[in-house]
């Protein structure tokens, strides 16, 4: 058992954050789609240094799936994610169904671009604007004074920053470095469904980006590094969607150190799992 308040419309919560309100509280947002870990609890420890009240959001979005995709076999752990939410000092968590976020009806979605372009987009050209379009509801819903995200979906991050800028929301977009594992590999709720071989060989993702980014700044051409690093990515094993170097702010393609702050970004699957992952170059 916990403690914590569950709430689950949108009129309950309002109600509730409008009580922090006329106490003179702030209010941060934590947005997950449960299967909470370590990466989601340094989101929610992170959130109570900018704000009194934190809310985390636990709702598997369906407009963010492509039909193909594991949305049916998401992993949902509900009991145990209140646990580890309460743990973390939340105050509320807000868990809406469907029909609450999208009522019969429902025909609005956000147009994205910069960003947006490119690199998932790709692979999942629907996904982003399932994103935006749920994190704008739960903006609204929530009116937070400050959004946790982690930079493990780094692109994610880059497009709801950019989104909350362009449509002047009033709430501060803030980035948390991504937890790792011991041996590197990036927290993620898709890492249940690793088997133990390819547990084992997961972590090379990053040790090649590692790899990459020690050799840009070292002098090796940034095209050179990138593609070394995708010959390393694919000879573990693993099916590349893409190994690419990003200007960190923009998400723009970049030829040399001299374009700007880089960041690499790469997406693979391991078997039946896809996995994602980013490093800054310097």
């Amino acid at each position: 058992m916990t403690d914590i308040e569950t709430i689950h419309t949108v009129a309950d919560l309002r109600a509730r954050v409008r009580g922090w309100r006329a106490a003179g509280e702030h209010v941060a947002l934590v947005p997950t789609m449960g299967a909470l870990h370590a990466g989601h609890v340094a989101l929610m420890e992170a959130a109570r240094r900018h704000a009194e009240r934190i809310v985390v959001s636990i709702f598997v979005n369906p407009t963010q799936f492509a039909p193909t995709e594991d949305l049916a076999r998401y992993p949902r752990t509900l009991d145990a994610d209140r646990q580890k939410a309460a743990a973390a000092g939340v105050a509320v968590a807000f868990v809406p169904d469907v029909t609450e976020m999208y009522p019969d009806g429902f025909a609005t979605t956000i147009s994205l671009a910069g960003p947006a372009l490119g690199l998932e987009t790709d692979f999942r050209p629907t996904h982003f604007a399932g994103v935006a379009t749920v994190v704008a509801k739960l903006f609204s819903q929530v009116a937070p004074d400050v959004a946790l995200f982690g930079e493990k979906d780094y692109q994610q991050l880059a497009v709801v920053t950019r989104m909350a800028r362009d449509l002047d929301l009033p709430v501060e977009v803030i980035g948390v470095a991504t937890v790792r594992e011991p041996d590197g590999l990036a927290l993620s709720s898709r890492n249940v469904y690793l088997a133990a071989e390819e547990r084992r060989t997961a972590p090379m993702l990053f040790r090649a980006l590692t790899d990459a980014a020690q050799a840009i700044r070292s002098g090796t051409p940034v095209a050179e590094a990138v593609e070394i690093a995708r010959e390393k990515v694919r000879a573990a094993g693993f099916v590349l969607d893409y190994l690419d170097a990003r200007h960190a702010a923009t998400l723009a393609p970049v030829s040399g150190r001299h374009d700007g702050p880089i960041r690499l970004l790469v997406a693979a699957r391991l078997g039946a799992t896809r996995l994602i992952d980013n490093i800054p170059v310097g």
